[in-house]
């Protein structure tokens, strides 16, 4: 892998997880527990990531 490709990459994880973590805190904001959050913010994590790794893959 070249390195724009790793640095590509690691901005997708990062951006992932500042949505994640944006999701989870608005989800406990909402009145759902904790467990229910991680699993919301989980989502929408995994979500972020298959939307850039299509659009990745759709690009090659």
């Amino acid at each position: 892998m070249t390195m724009v490709k790793v640095l590509s990459l690691l901005l997708a994880v990062a951006c992932a997880v500042i949505i994640a973590f944006a999701a989870s805190i608005a989800a406990y904001c909402a009145g759902s527990g904790l467990a229910h959050a991680l699993l919301v913010g989980g989502g929408a994590a995994s979500t972020a990531l298959g939307i850039y790794l299509a659009a990745v893959a759709a690009y090659q």
